[in-house]
């Protein structure tokens, strides 16, 4: 690979419990991220991503604000988020915030833009769900004509359009990193490609490997488009504990919970502990003991080809210190571990 594998770890700020049982005020969910990503960046973790909601069960619904509160705790770790909606923002000031989180953080911001696997923020906004896909294109257009930084004139259909407009401020390196977001739509990844932004994949269930076409149509379309090779990421679900044993019966339910209560609300049927299972063992869920965690990390990386790994350490009602043990675990024991095996069996590209 052209650059060291990057470690992450994602949250959606999930409202957890306490050690009674009691539910957390949306406050102090927000403050224990805080200290997550402090202990994060204090063992080498590489980067953080904070989803944005707006809903119950998630307590962050600003992201670029928490991610300016870490960046004044930590030293290192890449800020950035999982994802920003940008079809209920707008581009302009997506720009100015994180442009502003790059200067108070000295160049540690990035954003991965994405549609959003929920929809709340739509009517919250003032925004037509029937123009789903026509906003988050027109948008990510927007923005990819924000980022040079130069004068920006640009036209569209659902905004009003710029003539020689400066957005303010500018970054000390010139552009934002920003990645897109990407579940598995084939369009979605030739579009990364054609606004030439990194490419994050939301890995969140069945065999991590089906994903190795999009990344190979993807290293295509980038050549095709004579574009350099950027970076591709995967975003994944998982808990961390001492034993396999242990690690999934903590986890299992929360997990259950947590997909249930979305699930009602899209029409699946209940979690089962065999589909649960089977995800631990084959699937996208990164759920065991280090050493297994590791294994089937250093597994997608090899399949994949990938330049991150972001693991989403969060699920549910799982309280605050389970989850900082999985962040310890992760980076005392599972990074150092995947790069030996790394080490041992080269990463190659699906794409060749």
């Amino acid at each position: 690979m052209s650059a060291p594998l990057e470690f992450g770890i994602d949250t959606f700020g999930d409202v957890t419990v306490d050690a009674d049982g009691n539910r957390l005020s949306y406050a102090q969910v927000i403050r224990n991220v805080v200290e997550e990503a402090v202990l994060a960046d204090s063992l080498g973790i590489d980067a953080i991503g904070l989803g944005e909601h707006h809903r119950d069960d998630f307590a962050i619904s600003a992201p670029e604000i928490v991610l300016a509160t870490i960046a004044g705790r930590t030293e290192h770790i890449r800020l950035g988020t999982a994802v920003t909606v940008l079809s209920s923002d707008d581009p302009v000031r997506v720009f100015e915030k994180f442009a502003t989180l790059d200067a108070v953080s000295s160049g540690r911001a990035e954003i991965i833009l994405g549609r959003g696997s929920f929809t709340e923020s739509f009517p919250l906004f003032g925004y037509d769900l029937a123009q789903y896909e026509e906003l988050f294109e027109e948008k990510l257009d927007l923005l990819f004509h924000l980022l040079p930084e130069g004068p920006v004139t640009w036209q569209g259909k659902l905004r009003p359009g710029l003539k020689d407009q400066h957005v303010y401020p500018k970054t000390e390196s010139g552009r934002l990193r920003t990645w897109v977001g990407v579940g598995g739509s084939p369009q979605s990844v030739v579009r990364a490609a054609s606004y030439a932004m990194p490419l994050m994949l939301a890995i969140i269930g069945g065999q991590p490997e089906r994903f190795a076409p999009y990344v190979d149509l993807y290293h295509r379309a980038l050549a095709q488009l004579e574009v350099p090779k950027l970076p591709v990421g995967v975003h994944s679900p998982g808990y961390l504990a001492e034993t396999d044993k242990q690690a999934r019966e903590e986890l299992w339910p929360h997990y259950r919970a947590m997909h249930d209560r979305i699930g009602r609300e899209r029409g699946w049927g209940p979690t089962t502990r065999d589909r649960f299972e089977a995800e631990a063992d084959e699937g996208a869920l990164y759920v065991g003991a280090p050493e297994t965690v590791a294994a089937k990390i250093a597994k997608t990386v090899r399949a994949l080809g990938v330049d991150r790994f972001e693991f989403k350490y969060s699920s549910g009602t799982l309280a605050h210190e389970k989850l900082m043990n999985t962040i310890r675990l992760y980076g005392e024991e599972v990074v150092p571990r995947v790069k030996e095996l790394l080490a041992q069996t080269p990463a190659t590209s699906s794409a060749g």
